[in-house]
């Protein structure tokens, strides 16, 4: 099996100060188009750069809102506890991506966020942006279309989780980490899932014994090799046909269980499908 390269800024180069108008990811997280003096506005934003260890939290459920957080690099997971303390997976984050939405209206964080790896983010003052909104149109247009795209995965989330079959989803799942690898340079067909079984599970509401058997039904359709958390598509055209509804009846008919999910539906907002 080939092996993906992940490109990882030095940890050695970590400074607690950052500059929008030199970092080699602000394709990812800014509007094209700003001049060399709207982006040294932005370099006002980011409060510093935030190293975080694997396993350690960037914010928990109900801390008060401050900042947004851009990912520079590694990989991260938003997630929501039950009444009996368990998680829900409610999206993974990877470079990019911008974390704290969820909190601007309420003014507390509706989900927590924990690295899945050694990671690092931008803290971006909310305060502010909002104030820089109003003097860059370009920069509110983005953020606008930003909040628009979380919208509207909400709502696919809940018809995704409402009526897709248990290998629906999790080939969309798979075709969604190929194209926010391939949107980010890296390869579309060969990357490594950062998370475990069991968090897949409790992402797309199925038990860490249905992933399994889901991931070795997909290795004997010949459509995926995976190898430890190195996983390889080899047949995306059978994914997206699959995704769609057109797979081989019967192929999966006991191949995976549904897990009950707790409360509403709020699953896919920050996992891009189409990045």
């Amino acid at each position: 099996m080939s092996k993906s390269i992940r490109i990882v800024p030095s940890l050695a180069a970590h400074t607690e100060m950052a500059k929008c108008s030199v970092c080699s990811l602000k394709t990812l997280c800014l509007p094209h188009g700003l001049s060399s003096t709207e982006l040294g506005q932005l370099d006002k934003l980011v409060v510093r750069r935030r190293r975080l260890e694997r396993d350690e939290s960037l914010y928990r459920m109900g801390d008060p809102f401050r900042n947004l957080y851009a990912v520079r690099f590694g990989q991260l997971k938003t997630y929501q506890l039950d009444a009996h303390g368990s998680q829900q997976i409610t999206g993974f984050q990877m470079t990019g991506d911008l974390l704290g939405l969820d909190a601007i209206g309420g003014g507390s964080h509706h989900c927590g966020a924990l690295a899945l790896e050694d990671s690092e983010v931008c803290e971006i003052s909310y305060a502010d942006l909002e104030e820089m909104l109003t003097q860059l149109p370009r920069l509110m247009q983005h953020f606008h279309r930003i909040m628009s795209n979380e919208i509207s995965r909400e709502q696919g989330a809940m018809l995704f989780l409402g009526s897709a079959k248990a290998e629906q989803r999790f080939a969309i799942f798979l075709l969604g980490l190929s194209a926010r690898h391939a949107a980010r340079g890296y390869s579309a067909t060969s990357f490594q899932l950062r998370m475990s079984r069991e968090e897949i599970g409790s992402y797309l509401s199925l038990t860490i014994e249905s992933v399994s058997r889901l991931i070795s039904a997909f290795r004997k359709s010949g459509w995926i090799e995976v190898d430890n958390r190195e996983v390889e598509i080899l047949d995306l055209a059978s994914l997206r046909a699959l995704s769609a509804g057109m797979g081989t009846a019967g192929t999966f008919k006991s191949a995976a269980k549904v897990q009950p999910r707790p409360g509403k539906a709020m699953g896919m907002v920050q996992h891009r499908i189409a990045a």
